[in-house]
């Protein structure tokens, strides 16, 4: 999705209302069910308040003010979800995101940008929990790395990834590396 991605490729900018910036958090807490209302408002206070950027096929919400940093982006054919950037994850590891690990085979071609497969879920060393829905978003660790390496969506369920162990799992929207992890801010 991001593969090459630049800031021409946005053409409008424009600073959210706060009901609008309402019905973002409530998306987002939707999305990610362990954050709460309370760590949603820390994460992303009132002032300054949000800007979105509308490039092809998605929505970037950024920082606003002198900043200008994405923070979560929503992909116009995912309308059920909006996902952080891996910047973002990486400043608050520790939040309840619903996580996913792959194992040591997977990570170079997750860092090419190639969409998970179920045996890289399912092999000595994936870890993969019980109850995840198709269309759920992940955030995707690496075997043995203290970082997320990737933000995807379930294509399957993840009783499906372990009973058919075949065929793509996750569908990667954002990984380490590409055009968006490498965008400092937004102009």
């Amino acid at each position: 999705m991001f593969k090459r991605f630049s800031t021409s490729d946005c053409s409008t900018s424009t600073q959210i209302k706060s009901s609008a910036q309402r019905g973002i958090k409530a998306k987002i807490q939707e999305t990610f069910p362990g954050l709460d209302e309370a760590m949603i408002d820390v994460l992303l206070p009132k002032k300054p308040p949000l800007v979105q950027y509308k490039a092809t096929g998605l929505t970037i919400f950024c920082t606003g003010g002198s900043e200008n940093v994405p923070l979560f982006y929503q992909h116009r054919d995912w309308d059920d979800v909006v996902l952080p950037t891996l910047k973002f994850v990486h400043k608050y590891p520790d939040l309840p995101w619903t996580k996913v690990t792959v194992d040591k085979g997977a990570i170079p071609f997750v860092l090419g940008g190639a969409n998970i497969m179920c045996p890289g879920l399912t092999n000595p060393g994936g870890e993969i929990e019980d109850g995840l829905q198709k269309g759920q978003a992940v955030i995707i660790m690496a075997e043995g790395k203290e970082h997320a390496i990737a933000v995807g969506k379930l294509k399957i369920s993840s009783e499906d990834i372990r009973t058919k162990n075949k065929g793509i799992g996750i569908e990667v929207a954002h990984y380490l590396g590409d055009k968006l992890f490498e965008l400092s801010e937004i102009c």
